[in-house]
């Protein structure tokens, strides 16, 4: 089978035409996109889909993608899906002259792999459209060209089109990736939808086009650290955190990770998912314990659990809305909520209104899209107002960086404060995430052990818990509580069960934490302590990675937050430091145009060029960050960035002067 498994990768497009396969009903796929090529683009994406195949083919093919297109929105060739099982093998059973092209070939697969992918067939990793290719063409040359690839060479994809393989050095990245990179004035929604459907871009999300998704547990440790820390700033300092509520949405893809998050944290979780596949998926795979469907029963038992002090999690089949207007009506109290629906992908599947049924709003997404947003804004203003009521009963409300304040906001909901020149509710980076973790350099470091095997991952866990309680022991006082956190987090990652496809593992560290663990793996890649090699990475959703003004770069206030030039020096740097593979992409997250954001992958194969690797990138990809907070003058930053100019002489940073606020305000106070 392992031969026949590297034959079919190695042969790329087959030689014989496949036979015309049926739509599997027994996975979820995409929501069908809206129609929105005329006659003559319709023609464009049948001619761009064609070459891919050779000439003899067309007339067969040419009819068939039509029908797609028009069907779904979109051409993914279910015809040329291979049959072998799709997950995350050892990295010795691929067919590779390149071990670094290997684990490139391992990355991809976990992310299409049916337990970890939200819509596989159609090739999306999560958030309803975050997209690994756009075809399985693409999935196919892509996969050959790194079998054949060398170490001086470097595979360059464009949006998920595997452009070829280029001349390059030992030195240089394997693969470069880039995902929904839109000229400006050509970055509206209906030019996203448009230029999708006719097969030139894709939204490639944060981690599903760069190949870096780990299942929900890749944000499920951030997750973990923003509950908790939600409810601290909430609660009193005697009280605890037993029996009270978290109330969210959405299963689907990242937001899976939520109430498994909420039992770590040690509350009562109602996550509700209008998806019925969904939900009844994260509750077989362990990641929520009850499936309820009625909401007579869920107010019932979530009574039970607040009376009990139970430590439970919900998964209510129905919608969010729903759920906040009840709990308001049976005087429920909601501690801490939250959303974590898809609005950065509003109108096509990202988030279902109030009145629908799910199978209904799916009709009416493809059959009238201007109802369907209708509808959708419609719903955001109920749904704000029913929140609005419980945060006047004492609830603390975050935004997720779903883009749920932002399309609210357009939506006409009352989610203003009384200037009307910020959100009332902050975002999650705002009041924890950004001061607590990303400006000190706290971020979801990554790594997945490419044998496969369950004992690695094991003992990758316990040389990490090692290294951060050595760093806990000299660490300053002012990134104590992250440490013990993180060591909390690290000594129970693995009877909370959080693997889902490949034995992977996410911590958040600094750079010092980070530098420290990879040494350390990397070495026991060397000495055969581990049945082969470590691959590295992170989430976007980082200190450097990401330029987002609604989520990742919220805290900064210098105005640059609207700007992008962190992320894309963060992946150009990243380039020439030891990156294995480097990704940018406009979207992810909070959505195509609103965010740019850059990943990398990087192999631990026991060189020691890995160690160079290693220390150069980890230290340059998350103190890129740090500087540039540093500037905008936040001061958590500010003393992460002294830390780390005392350990590296040849870091030199401009330094910003902080100017006494009475010069500023005496300038204005002047009547003219």
């Amino acid at each position: 089978m392992k031969d026949t498994f590297k034959i079919e990768v190695a042969e790329g497009i087959p030689s014989t035409l496949p036979p015309k396969v049926e739509r599997d009903h027994t996975i979820s796929h995409a929501p069908r996109r809206k129609n929105i090529l005329t006659k003559s683009e319709e023609k464009l994406a049948i001619r761009n889909a064609l070459r891919y195949f050779p000439n003899h083919w067309h007339g067969i093919l040419a009819p068939e993608f039509l029908q797609e297109l028009r069907d779904y929105g979109r051409i993914y060739m279910y015809r040329f899906r291979p049959q072998y099982t799709m997950h995350a093998r050892p990295i010795a059973d691929y067919p590779a002259l390149s071990m670094q092209a290997a684990a490139i070939m391992l990355m991809i697969q976990n992310n299409l792999d049916p337990a970890v992918a939200q819509h596989p067939h159609e090739l999306i990793t999560y958030g309803g459209n975050g997209a690994v290719f756009q075809n399985w063409a693409q999935y196919r040359l892509t996969m050959q060209y790194l079998s054949q690839m060398t170490d001086e060479q470097t595979l360059h994809l464009y949006s998920g089109h595997p452009m070829g393989l280029f001349p390059s050095s030992k030195d240089a990245p394997r693969a470069v990736v880039t995902n929904g990179m839109m000229i400006p004035n050509y970055s509206k929604p209906d030019d996203w939808e448009r230029f999708n459907a006719l097969g030139v871009t894709q939204y490639g999300q944060m981690t599903a086009g760069s190949y870096m998704y780990i299942g929900p547990q890749g944000i499920v440790h951030g997750t973990t650290i923003t509950v908790m820390n939600a409810f601290r700033k909430h609660l009193a300092v005697n009280d605890t955190v037993q029996g009270k509520v978290f109330l969210t949405s959405g299963l689907g893809g990242m937001s899976g990770a939520q109430p498994k998050a909420g039992n770590i944290a040690g509350c009562i979780t109602v996550c509700a998912e209008i998806n019925p596949d969904a939900a009844r998926k994260r509750h077989e795979q362990g990641w929520v314990d009850r499936l309820i469907v009625s909401i007579r029963e869920l107010v019932k038992q979530v009574k039970w659990a607040m009376e009990e002090k139970e430590i439970v999690s919900f998964a209510y089949v129905g919608n969010i809305v729903e759920v906040w207007e009840t709990f308001d009506r049976e005087n429920i109290h909601i501690t801490v909520g939250s959303d974590q629906t898809s609005l950065h992908n509003p109108w096509s599947g990202g988030y279902y209104p109030m009145g629908l049924t799910f199978d209904e709003a799916n009709v009416l997404l493809a059959s009238d899209p201007d109802k369907f947003k209708q509808c959708v804004r419609k719903s955001l203003v109920r749904h704000v107002d029913a929140i609005n009521k419980h945060v006047s009963k004492g609830t603390y409300f975050f935004d997720y960086g779903n883009a749920f304040l932002l399309e609210s906001s357009r939506a006409g909901a009352a989610v203003w404060n009384d200037k009307k020149d910020q959100f009332r509710y902050p975002s999650y980076v705002q009041d924890i995430l950004g001061p607590m973790c990303f400006d000190y350099g706290f971020g979801p470091f990554r790594w997945v052990c490419t044998s496969g095997r369950a004992s690695d991952l094991k003992k990758s866990d316990e040389i990490a818990m090692t290294v951060l309680e050595d760093l806990l022991a000299e660490a300053p006082l002012e990134i104590q509580q992250q440490l013990r956190d993180n060591i909390q987090w690290i000594k129970e990652a693995d009877k909370n069960r959080l693997v889902v496809g490949s034995q992977a593992r996410i911590l958040y560290a600094d750079s010092i934490g980070r530098i420290a663990i990879a040494k350390a793996f990397n070495e026991a890649v060397k000495t055969g302590l581990f049945e082969g090699p470590i691959v590295l990475g992170r989430d976007h959703h980082d200190v450097s990675g990401t330029d987002s003004p609604y989520r990742e770069t919220s805290n900064i206030y210098d105005g640059s937050q609207y700007t992008a030039d962190m992320a894309m020096h963060n992946v150009i740097g990243d380039s020439f430091r030891g990156a294995t593979w480097i990704s940018i992409h406009n979207g992810g997250g909070v959505g195509w145009g609103e965010v740019i954001n850059g990943g990398f992958g990087l192999l631990l194969d026991g060189s020691d060029e890995a160690v160079v690797r290693l220390e150069k990138m980890l230290f340059f990809d998350v103190n890129n960050g740090i500087a540039r907070r540093a500037w905008a003058r936040n001061k958590e930053a500010n003393q992460a960035l002294d830390r780390a100019m005392e350990r590296n002489a040849k870091l030199q940073v401009t330094r910003a002067h902080l100017v006494d606020e009475q010069i500023i305000e005496q300038l204005f106070d002047v009547k003219e």
